[in-house]
C-alpha cells in the first residue's frame, strides 16, 4: 500500500495541488502565468494560437486574459474535453501536417481553419520522452521548428511567440533563429518548472515584418 501511494503521488507538489484548487486542468498553467507576469505577451482582446494545447490549462488561462473580445484557437493531436468559453476553439490535428490550406482564413472547412493575424503564438509542445537526452532534445527541436514556422505564417507583425524547448546541442541554433525573427528575444526558466526538467522557454516579442528564421537545424539564415 505504501509503495502504491508513493508511486501515485510522486509528481504531486505545491503547483499540482494549487492547480486542482484553482480548477486548472494541469500545473503547467503556472509556467505561462509566470511568463505573462514578466513579459505581458497576452493582452485583453488578443487573438492567440496555442500549439499542443491538451489537456487545456493554457487555454483556460489565456481565455481569462483575452476576455470576450479576444479569440483563442488551440490545436493538439489529443482531444480537449474541457468546457471552454465560446471564443475558444480547439482543433484536433497534427502540427506537422499544418500547411497553407489549413492556415488560410478562407479555408472552406471553416472549423479546421487556423486563420491568421494572431497577436500571440504559444507552444508548450513536448515529445514523448525516451530517456535518451540526445533523442529527446532532437524531437523537441523538431516540434519547436514546426512551431516557429507556424508563427512565421500566422503572426501579425509585432506579434509574440512563446516556445518550450528541451536544452540540447541545437538549442543555440534555434534560439538564434527566434532572435532573428523578433525585435526582442528572451530565455526564461519558470520557477514552476520541475527542478529535474531540461525544459526552458524562448520568447520572441515584436515579430519583424520579414526575417530569415529558418533553417535552424543546419544553422542557416
Amino acid at each position: 500500500m505504501t509503495q502504491r501511494r508513493r508511486k501515485k503521488n510522486q509528481w504531486d507538489d505545491h503547483y499540482t495541488r494549487k492547480a486542482k484548487k484553482e480548477k486548472f486542468t494541469a500545473r503547467s498553467v503556472y509556467k505561462l502565468q509566470e511568463i505573462q507576469e514578466k513579459y505581458h505577451v497576452i493582452q485583453s482582446g488578443s487573438k492567440v494560437l496555442d500549439l499542443g494545447c491538451s489537456p487545456g490549462s493554457w487555454l483556460q488561462y489565456t481565455a481569462k486574459l483575452v476576455g470576450r473580445k479576444g479569440q483563442v484557437v488551440g490545436i493538439d493531436k489529443k482531444p480537449v474535453t474541457l468546457n471552454l468559453p465560446p471564443y475558444v476553439r480547439v482543433i484536433q490535428g497534427d502540427i506537422f501536417l499544418l500547411d497553407a490550406s489549413l492556415d488560410a482564413s478562407g479555408d472552406a472547412s471553416g472549423e479546421t481553419s487556423l486563420g491568421s493575424n494572431y497577436h500571440v503564438v504559444l507552444s508548450d509542445m513536448a515529445p514523448a520522452t525516451t530517456g535518451n537526452k540526445i533523442v529527446d532534445s532532437a524531437r523537441s527541436l523538431d516540434l519547436c521548428e514546426a512551431a516557429l514556422a507556424t508563427a512565421q505564417r500566422v503572426l501579425k507583425p509585432g506579434g509574440s511567440f512563446v516556445c518550450k524547448i528541451f536544452q540540447g546541442g541545437d538549442f543555440k541554433a534555434f534560439s538564434d533563429a527566434v532572435r532573428r525573427c523578433f525585435k526582442r528575444h528572451k530565455i526564461f526558466k519558470p520557477q514552476s518548472s520541475r527542478k529535474a526538467s531540461k525544459e526552458i522557454y524562448i520568447i520572441g516579442i515584436g515579430k519583424l515584418q520579414e526575417a530569415p528564421c529558418q533553417d535552424t537545424a543546419n544553422g542557416q539564415a
